[in-house]
């Protein structure tokens, strides 16, 4: 029952936190570029697609603490050290991952969407390509129609959100194949 469970463990892992992180280190450059056009469906598209997954996948991670925590019973290391500070770093990294990179994912994901919808109804309105505030399209403003900041610099605290929800699950994994004290030798 121990490699069962080890095995779902595992598949658990790969297939959930795998696209997790691929899809939220993606999200930081993606955000920036669709704020410096906004006008870009494709961009805005990508990133609605990236959050998606980051917060599907974000649900069906809840099976990897919960297969792990089936595998340590079953073999017996419940009170191990190795095993208390994986599930502790597992906690930070849920933690990081709701309260720090999915609601600025979803802010950055608003202001690009109410950025685009601006222009578009400025350039429809005023048929001069500029912002209401007469600026090129483009130009730097840092709040959008819906008081959202739509400043690049956001995207520099959430990829750095995202490295560290990253460097945790890479802790994680190595604490996993290392477990100190092992009878594997490695």
């Amino acid at each position: 029952m121990t490699k069962f469970f080890l095995v779902l463990h595992v598949l658990a892992a790969i297939v959930a936190v795998g696209p997790v992180t691929v899809a939220a280190s993606m999200f930081p450059p993606g955000a920036r570029r669709a704020l410096a056009d906004p006008g870009d469906q494709r961009a805005a598209e990508t990133l609605r697609l990236l959050h998606r997954i980051c917060r599907v996948y974000a649900g069906l991670g809840i099976a990897v603490p919960v297969l792990g925590l089936a595998t340590a019973m079953s073999m017996g290391v419940l009170g191990d050290a190795w095993l208390i500070a994986s599930m502790a770093l597992t906690g930070i990294a849920a933690a990081v991952l709701l309260a720090l990179v999915l609601p600025r994912q979803e802010e950055l994901l608003e202001a690009v969407e109410s950025a685009a919808g601006a222009d578009a109804i400025t350039e429809v309105a005023t048929g001069t390509g500029t912002t209401g505030a007469g600026a090129p399209i483009g130009a730097t403003d840092t709040t959008t129609s819906t008081g959202v900041a739509a400043n690049p610099r956001a995207t520099v605290r959430l990829a750095m959100f995202t490295g560290i929800f990253n460097l945790l699950w890479a802790t994680v994994t190595i604490l996993m194949i290392v477990r100190p004290g092992s009878t594997t030798g490695a």
